[in-house]
């Protein structure tokens, strides 16, 4: 797809040798030591300024007022409840958001924490939907060097000094923190990062003579459902000696019981030593949590080998009336270098004492010869097996199918990370190293592409091992084969919204993960792979690129995990909008789980199925207006899966009523199908086509003058939920009419042909009126209303044509149509805002002015940019995509940005101001390289062309039909 030299951008975004010295490059030119050509870099010395949140204008604040009232009035009550609101805009937190964050700690789903750039572990998320984002500076790594005779010896925190949090007195009595020694300036150390990477260089700091490499590796590996989940993280230090003096080096990872915030202050906690197997030996520390949440076991370790000695000393305290304080600590390692090896066999702990921290430290020393080298290697794992929401529903996590319950299994994943992770290395490099090698795409979109992930772990992640597929969605006699013609005709599923029986989403909030009542079930006998009718997959359409997906596209899974249906899976929205999995949202993001983890994907999809066929029939009142609904409609996509009980109680957002959004229906249709075709699993799409046809049949009530289209009602009533529409509008109504194309092509697939057919009629008459209304000649109308707004340019204009280009079905409208409107858009909303130096502005009138209807409509939206540019890419329009996409870049993760990096938000505006840090959106990165390497069965689509396979009768009718459902061949 992308051809030539077309980028204007410097080939080498950020050379690694305008970082560190060549030389230096050089000595670490072994064992991964040294940082990767293209990744995201910082000096340690940069300073990580504060971020500028958003704020509304005077006049928005008008008109916000009832709604800020009602707001205030929910999250106080939701607080006597001791729940948070899910969206509270009410609370800040104590800790402001800098520019410091870096690539997160361990895999998907366990918890998380997060590593700043400079070197602090913070924004903690062990437990589910609560974030404490301030660093715990107790936990640290240090190094301890002298030269043999001893005439040089060095100690420090391997960290710039004066973090926030330490203070600027250091007085010679103090027993804490800041009486060790914060010696490390910064200036030649960097920090390079490329997820689920990242490599800090020490490059003579703090002994000149020693060459320090830093590599942090995680178990995040595509198409791994088991490793993928692990929560452990290895740090893998080089140490290249160029003295010519033997010396003793000792590193020291100190870590406090804690879990962020003012965990640690709570009492009963405990340390404990522990030796296993191939060397590898730490401290276990018991967190006792509060408010009866599930308990958290750290481990912290390293391997002893031939030249390397591990020691450790269980516990040490931050005060003065501790046994051993910290500085008595340090202490001890600037003298000897190491712990006493009769510390192993100290025990348990006493519990600490509310107000005293406990913590513990390990070190490893080793000998570096004159012009040698030699590999120290340390653990972090957790275990906090079991997920408690809010409500009393408990989960346990995926990676104890693989470790098991027990509070000791942080134990055998310390081991396990420090004997894999090369294993874990070069599977990663294997997934990364075709697109990082491919000369075509610029620098700064490879390793932004990568980076983008962290949100799939620090993105408030839960992955449990549960059964899926229950018998209402599937029946478990029948074996689903392998057809070159089925004919699948409808039975059972009733799908007329007004000739139904309802589902009653289940409530019980006692489930465990081991209790299958009310929940789905999946025989995994039936499962397909997502990728087994893919065969290879296609690079750039050009076909000259060397840019094939190997482990990024659809593909076989491991034969160990042939048996494992990849478990259920929830993300936030962000760390601010608590609600998981937010289906307008998820939109966006699912083109990154569906080439990376396609059966989580797959099973996201069955989830909300599932709820479309549900109803909660409880009264929620909604904030806007005020008024009182229904929580959950059958037939309705819910917004999201819930906060505090989620799969039991959906429909977190409360501000309005989302069962008349008009996107969430046909984003469930247009993913479905993008799933469905991009996998050829049959069974998937039997699994989802009851609720497929649900969710077209609900729509029809919004098609109030039958002319084929629906109709938006004069509120938000769409993903842009404070930005009002009226009539058509371009946004929904192309996703409607990309969603009758994917509901018709998946009929035909599925042998519903009368089915297909309405959807077609339905289509063919809608598509004349959709452009008869809002096609101006040159781009399509915000919507066909009168409002001071209505002739606005949205970005966001092609949704449905970016879902129908990625799905392989004809195009919405015709070229011409397309690439004018993506030129609009290109010229107006991208390059009128700095030069094309932000990204995409969700609003700009026709005269060229930025459209201030709504806080949204000025709002660079970063997830919608690159969702925009994928659109351009698919079009035949790559230098406008990536000039488009690199506005974000240069925005938030530019050495001259806002500092966004690994907290890409949901917005930004012109003059620097965020909202929402750490949100899911900017996951859609990732459809820009589904559009540059569409899986074969996308590539084919056209060929077959679904659409001209319907043959209309002359029998005229909606979308309802009673036929009915089951498999024959």
């Amino acid at each position: 797809m992308v051809s030539g030299n077309i980028f204007h951008c410097r080939k080498n975004s950020w050379p690694t040798e305008e970082y560190i010295n060549k030389t230096t490059l050089q000595l670490f030119d072994f064992d991964s030591a040294a940082p990767p050509e293209q990744a995201w870099r910082r000096r340690l010395n940069s300073h990580a300024n504060l971020l500028k949140e958003f704020r509304v204008t005077f006049v928005e604040a008008i008109k916000m007022v009832r709604l800020g009232i009602r707001m205030w009035s929910y999250v106080r009550e939701e607080a006597s409840h001791g729940r948070k609101a899910p969206i509270d805009p009410f609370t800040r937190e104590s800790c402001k958001p800098s520019a410091s964050q870096g690539v997160p700690l361990g895999g998907m789903g366990s918890g998380s924490i997060s590593r700043g750039f400079r070197g602090e572990f913070r924004q903690w998320q062990i437990i589910p939907g609560l974030c404490e984002p301030s660093p715990v500076m107790a936990n640290q790594f240090s190094i301890f060097v002298s030269r043999e005779g001893g005439n040089k010896s060095f100690a420090s925190v391997l960290a710039p000094g004066q973090h926030e949090g330490l203070g600027s007195s250091r007085k010679a009595d103090e027993q804490g923190i800041s009486s060790w020694g914060w010696n490390l300036n910064g200036q030649h150390s960097t920090y390079h990062a490329l997820f689920p990477r990242a490599w800090t260089v020490y490059d003579g700091e703090p002994d000149p003579e020693l060459k320090i490499s830093c590599r942090q590796i995680s178990p995040f590996i595509p198409h791994n459902y088991r490793e993928s989940s692990l929560p452990a993280a290895v740090f893998v230090y080089t140490l290249v000696n160029t003295g010519k003096e033997r010396a003793k080096v000792s590193l020291l990872l100190t870590w406090a019981n804690s879990i962020g915030g003012n965990s640690h202050l709570s009492g009963d906690h405990v340390n404990e030593p522990f030796i296993a197997e191939d060397g590898v030996s730490g401290v276990l520390l018991y967190h006792k949590t509060a408010k009866d949440n599930p308990p958290v076991t750290f481990s912290i370790a390293a391997c002893e080998t031939q030249n390397v000695s591990v020691s450790v000393l269980p516990c040490f305290g931050l005060s003065e009336g501790s046994n051993v304080t910290a500085k008595g600590m340090w202490s001890k390692m600037v003298k000897d270098g190491q712990f006493d090896r009769g510390n192993f066999s100290s025990g348990p702990s006493m519990p600490s004492s509310p107000g005293e921290t406990l913590c513990a430290a390990v070190s490893a020393s080793a000998w570096v010869e004159p012009h040698g080298k030699c590999t120290v290697a340390f653990s972090l794992a957790w275990s906090s097996p079991k997920v408690k929401f809010v409500k009393g529903s408990s989960f346990h996590r995926r990676y104890t199918k693989f470790y098991g319950t027990s509070d000791r299994a942080a134990v055998d994943l310390a081991h396990d990370a420090l004997t894999h992770y090369k294993r874990w290395e070069e599977e990663i490099e294997n997934w990364q190293n075709p697109i990082l090698q491919d000369e075509k795409l610029p620098e700064w979109y490879k390793f932004t592409l990568f980076n983008e992930l962290y949100f799939l772990v620090a993105g408030g992640t839960i992955w449990i091992d549960s059964a899926l597929l229950s018998s209402n969605m599937r029946n478990s006699q029948d074996q689903v084969k392998e057809p070159e013609n089925a004919v699948v005709r409808i039975t059972e599923a009733k799908v007329d919204c007004r000739k139904r029986e309802v589902v009653e989403c289940t409530t019980d909030s006692t489930y465990d993960s081991t209790d299958s009542r009310g929940h789905n079930h999946l025989d995994e006998k039936h499962y397909r792979d997502i990728s087994h009718a893919n065969g290879s997959v296609n690079s750039h359409r050009n076909g000259n690129s060397t840019n094939r997906l190997h482990s990024s596209s659809i593909k076989n899974l491991q034969q160990d995990d042939d048996n494992d249906d990849g478990g259920r899976f929830l993300y936030l929205e962000g760390v601010e909008y608590v609600m998981w999995c937010t289906y307008d949202v998820h939109f966006y993001a699912s083109f990154a789980l569906l080439m990376l983890f396609p059966r989580i994907e797959l099973n996201i999809q069955r989830d909300f199925a599932q709820a479309v066929l549900c109803e909660d029939g409880r009264r929620v009142k909604f904030l806007a207006e005020g008024n009182w609904g229904t929580r959950k409609v059958f037939g309705a996509v819910p917004h999201d899966l819930g906060t505090h009980d989620p799969w039991h109680e959906m429909n977190a957002y409360n501000i309005h009523d989302t069962s008349k959004w008009k996107d969430l229906n046909p984003k469930f249709v247009l993913q479905v199908y993008r799933d469905f075709s991009a996998t050829g699993d049959l069974q998937f799409g039997v699994d989802v086509w009851p609720a497929v046809r649900a969710a077209m049949e609900y729509m029809e009530q919004f098609d109030r003058d039958a002319d084929g289209l629906i109709e938006n009602d004069g509120f938000p009533d769409q993903t842009y939920d404070t930005w009002t529409v009226h009539g058509v509008s371009a946004y929904c109504g192309g996703l409607w009419l990309a969603a009758l194309q994917a509901a018709a092509a998946m009929a035909i697939q599925l042998g519903d042909r009368d089915f297909a057919e309405t959807c077609k009629r339905k289509f063919l008459k809608a598509k004349p009126v959709f452009e008869q209304k809002l096609w101006n000649g040159s781009y399509f109308n915000y919507d066909s209303g009168s409002s001071g707004n209505s002739k606005s340019i949205q970005a966001d204009q092609l949704a449905g044509q970016w879902y129908t280009a990625s799905s392989g079905l004809p195009s919405l409208f015709d070229d011409f149509k397309i690439k004018s409107s993506l030129r609009k858009v290109y010229d107006f909303n991208v390059m009128k805002v700095k030069g094309g130096r932000m990204g995409a502005v969700n609003g700009m009138h026709p005269n060229g002015k930025v459209d201030e209807t709504c806080m949204q409509s000025r709002e660079i939206w970063t997830g919608v940019t690159y969702g925009v540019a994928a659109t351009m890419i698919l079009a035949g329009m790559e230098e406008e995509a990536f000039k488009t996409a690199e506005g974000i870049f240069l925005a938030g993760w530019s050495e001259d940005g806002y500092g966004y990096w690994f907290q890409t938000p949901e917005a930004l505006t012109i003059d620097g101001h965020y909202r929402s840090l750490i949100y899911m959106r900017p996951l859609s990165i990732w459809g820009m390289q589904y559009a540059l390497t569409l899986p074969k069965a996308v590539l084919e689509a056209p060929k077959i062309n679904f659409m001209d396979r319907i043959h209309l009768s002359p029998v005229n009718g909606g979308l309802h039909n009673e036929t009915g459902l089951h498999i024959v061949y």
